[in-house]
């Protein structure tokens, strides 16, 4: 069974919060450094709902950005498509 990484989000009104990381990459030619993770919530499909946000750790610690462009949401797609055709297989 495989370990699961809890990673704790701190948010901007102070509280934090527990995830759980899917998955992480990072896209060679940019460098950004994105997380897939879940709070382990259901649709009413029965689907599992994942977020994904940009990891940038620098002098402020480690901090998450969200996702900004179109584009950035068009690769990020790519790769979860990609990803899930693997687990498929």
């Amino acid at each position: 069974m495989e370990d699961k990484k809890i990673l704790t989000i701190n948010k901007l009104d102070g509280t934090t919060e527990e995830v759980e990381e899917v998955i992480s990459f990072e896209f060679n030619d940019t460098k950004k450094r994105y997380v897939v993770y879940t709070k382990n919530e259901v649709d009413q499909n029965g689907n599992v709902t994942i977020y994904v946000t940009e990891v940038v750790k620098d002098a402020q610690g480690t901090r998450f950005l969200g996702v900004s462009t179109d584009e950035e949401w068009a690769r990020i797609k790519d790769v979860l498509r990609k990803l899930a055709k693997k687990e498929e297989a």
